[in-house]
């Protein structure tokens, strides 16, 4: 055992120890498992937030949308989904008409996105489809030609539709009658309930068959949005640019990146914000560790005139304190990592924080750890500790034998 260790051992394990440091080191090491902890589980939680989020709208709105801004649509859309379908790292191309239109059911009525889809292609590509709370994805007309239609769970539950059940959409592009200019009303069965897990989609869109969406919108086979899924989203920006170039002069590519920005960004903001303040409680622990190790100076320097006395060299003075300070940190971390991976693993894995998905989008907190949150978050605690040490091993390093002990 190195000499310098085994001095800072007995120092901070002596029971001859004043209790006021004793307590003062126990705080210490409390301060900083706080800090180390109470970072894991806010990134944890920043990080689900926002890995959740991100993974939910992927699964049900598209990683590219092209649109031909002023042009009244996209004519030609079979041609070119087949033209632009070749180009790499492309998943899936669909087609889609998309109308904000007030949809009524009995006494109630509320403004609902309408998208109409290609229900093969479509079924291929969004993930909505596939999980179905009730009912089932099939756009097939009733006996009596009406037309199907799906809608979210959130707006099923509001307005207690069940599959079966009829509801009226209303589009605002009117038709000219003798009458004058009336909007374009149509009857549609609610043939199943979708549940996307994100509360905005689930309680404000609903599905149709593309011919359905385009004669309630009174237009002929025109499509406003090509929609492209990635095999790699992260890879969005560089494949929106190659399908602007193949689509030619009048098309716009936006990315989720870009539809989404503001809220990405939010989230980042609130990380940042989140590491700083916190990160203060490992500061203030750092501190505790500068006080401890000052009153062990004052304590000791008897001890430490004696082991210069004895041929102990000023860097193996420094070195006892800076053991002292890295026994402490090291403790503290090691404490702070398992509490904060342990709290968010199981609060993650038992959805043990709800919330509200009105408001937050999702209905509980979830808690994603990360490796390298654990690593940096060591590593500025570990820093911290050490640097708290400077100080009191110096002046420690400094003291002269002759000056402590000449009255003794």
């Amino acid at each position: 055992m190195r000499f310098e260790w085994f001095v800072a051992r007995r120092y901070l394990r002596s029971p001859q120890r004043p209790a006021v440091l004793r307590l003062v080191t126990a705080f210490s090491v409390l301060g900083v498992a706080a800090g180390v902890a109470t970072l894991v589980i806010a990134l944890a939680m920043n990080t689900g937030f926002r890995e959740t989020l991100r993974d939910r709208l992927l699964g049900v709105t598209a990683h590219i949308s092209l649109t031909r801004p002023g042009a009244g649509g996209i004519h030609d859309y079979e041609a070119l989904a087949g033209k632009l379908a070749k180009i790499p790292g492309l998943r899936s191309v669909t087609p889609a008409v998309y109308q904000t239109v007030l949809m009524t059911f009995g006494a109630e009525s509320r403004g609902v996105v309408m998208k109409g889809v290609d229900p093969v292609r479509e079924g291929a590509a969004d993930e909505a489809l596939h999980k179905m709370a009730a009912g089932k994805a099939d756009f097939t007309p009733d006996p009596d030609g009406m037309d199907a239609l799906l809608i979210g769970r959130q707006l099923a539950a509001d307005w207690k539709v069940e599959p079966g059940d009829y509801v009226t959409l209303t589009s605002p592009q009117g038709r000219l009658t003798p009458f004058g200019l009336l909007p374009r009303t149509r009857r549609f069965r609610v043939a199943g309930i979708f549940d996307s897990g994100f509360y905005d989609f689930d309680a404000n869109w609903c599905f149709v068959r593309m011919d359905a969406a385009q004669g309630l919108a009174g237009v002929s086979d025109v499509v406003n949005v090509l929609e492209f899924r990635l095999n790699n989203p992260d890879a969005a920006p560089e494949v929106a640019k190659e399908i602007e170039r193949q689509a030619g002069m009048g098309f716009a590519a936006a990315t989720w990146m870009e539809e989404q920005r503001a809220l990405f960004r939010a989230l980042q903001l609130e990380r940042l914000v989140t590491a700083i303040f916190i990160g203060l409680i490992t500061l203030v622990a750092g501190l505790n560790i500068l006080v401890v190790l000052t009153m062990t100076v004052t304590d000791r320097a008897k001890d430490i005139a004696v082991l210069r006395a004895m041929g102990a060299t000023s860097k193996q003075l420094r070195a006892v304190f800076l053991w002292q300070g890295f026994a402490i940190g090291i403790a503290g971390t090691v404490m702070g990592l398992v509490v904060g991976y342990s709290f968010a693993w199981v609060a993650g894995h038992y959805h043990l924080v709800p919330l509200d998905p009105q408001v937050y989008a999702v209905s509980y907190v979830p808690f994603h750890p990360g490796v390298t949150d654990g690593v940096w978050i060591s590593v500025v605690a570990m820093g911290i500790s050490l640097l708290a040490t400077l100080v009191p091993a110096r002046a420690a390093a400094r003291l002269l034998p002759v000056d402590i002990l000449r009255f003794e």
